[in-house]
């Protein structure tokens, strides 16, 4: 069974976190998941025990439990397509309306989240500002 562990400590190496699930049966793989950018720990890695039944227990035994510092979540890994999907974020893309964040000020009408829309919403027109000046 695949455990995820999140909440982990940022120094937490892959072999720190194997010893741990070791006290309840045959870790396969222990991972903590590193930034592919800074190579850094992003805080959550993965468990693969041999059995469910090891990996229940150990499931059970962690899960709350503080280690390095700080208290653990431990539940069965699921499979990205199970998750439910995320909230918030960013409309994204051109056009996209923007979610959740910030919006506010003057204009009442406008929809999304920060960062304004350029040029592309005043069609070009730049209302004569540079005709003045």
């Amino acid at each position: 069974m695949n455990i995820y562990v999140a909440n982990v400590n940022y120094k937490t190496t892959d072999d720190q976190l194997r010893e741990l699930f070791e006290e309840f049966g045959e870790v396969t793989s222990a991972r903590i998941i590193n930034d592919k950018f800074t190579g850094q720990s992003r805080g959550f890695g993965f468990v693969e025990m041999a059995t469910d039944t090891e990996a229940q227990q150990a499931i059970n035994e962690l899960n709350g439990n503080e280690f390095m510092g700080k208290v653990l979540v431990v539940n069965e890994a699921r499979a990205r397509e199970e998750r439910p999907p995320r909230s918030g974020g960013s409309g994204g893309g051109y056009g996209g309306g923007g979610g959740s964040g910030g919006g506010g000020g003057y204009g009442g009408d406008r929809r999304g989240g920060g960062g304004g829309g350029g040029d592309r919403d005043r069609g070009g027109d730049r209302g004569g500002y540079n005709k003045r000046y």
